[in-house]
């Protein structure tokens, strides 16, 4: 009879528990799109860093200085890569904590979809773009699209922003390299007018002017003036 009775007892708890536990172990509507926006976003993230955020500016910048230096290969090129990304961590977050703000956590909290997460996220990374992207630029890729004058910045797409705010940034970064190159040429031309007055034909005048360029770049504290110059700029 107990036996009898514990069968009847699961038999009737059985159906009350089954839409309970095909609940639980359903995954919800949103995450087959949120597996597969973040496994867009890990694959598209070189190339977010590298059109979207200062890291193009910073590493024409140190690209500029190496060849100024003429140390070739040193600092090598994953050292200005950290560098670079660390100061662009630096300078992105205000836009990144915007961005969890305005749309990461709603899109947590259920408030809005994944499509609506992009769209109010990509405000405060527009602004930002459009801060530094010259209005040249924007009229360029404006009228290579064919897109009707916009009555404010604001409302162009981000196909021309950032396009507009790469090439901004390279004269930006080319700009700053070609004012840091010229200390550096100029201890290059005084050691080959010196070395060849003498007569030292034999000897490279770069073999001479390289370590006479680090020791001034050592000597003035060129790195801290050279990162705090980059901060500024932005």
């Amino acid at each position: 009879m107990v036996a009898l009775w514990s069968a009847k007892t699961l038999a009737s708890a059985t159906p009350s528990l089954l839409p309970d536990l095909s609940t639980r172990l359903r995954p919800t509507d949103s995450a087959p799109w949120t597996i597969l926006f973040v496994l867009t976003l890990v694959t598209l993230l070189p190339a977010i860093a590298m059109c979207m955020t200062p890291l193009v500016r910073l590493m024409v910048v140190f690209h500029f200085l190496r060849q100024a230096l003429g140390t070739q290969t040193a600092p090598s090129n994953p050292t200005l890569l950290g560098l670079g990304l660390m100061m662009t961590w630096f300078l992105m977050t205000p836009v990144l904590t915007q961005v969890d703000q305005v749309a990461v956590e709603p899109y947590r909290a259920g408030q809005i979809t994944g499509w609506q997460a992009l769209d109010m996220g990509s405000a405060p990374v527009k602004s930002f773009l459009l801060r530094y992207a010259r209005e040249k630029d924007l009229a360029l890729f404006v009228a290579a699209g064919q897109i009707p004058r916009p009555h404010r910045p604001e409302d162009l797409p981000m196909r021309v922003v950032i396009p507009a705010y790469i090439l901004s940034e390279l004269k930006a970064g080319f700009s700053i390299g070609a004012v840091l190159f010229l200390p550096f040429l100029l201890i290059d031309m005084v050691t080959a007018a010196i070395t060849t007055s003498i007569g030292m034909f034999q000897l490279p005048p770069v073999v001479v002017s390289t370590p006479l360029k680090i020791l001034l770049f050592v000597m003035v504290d060129g790195w801290n003036l050279l990162a705090g110059s980059l901060l500024k700029s932005f």
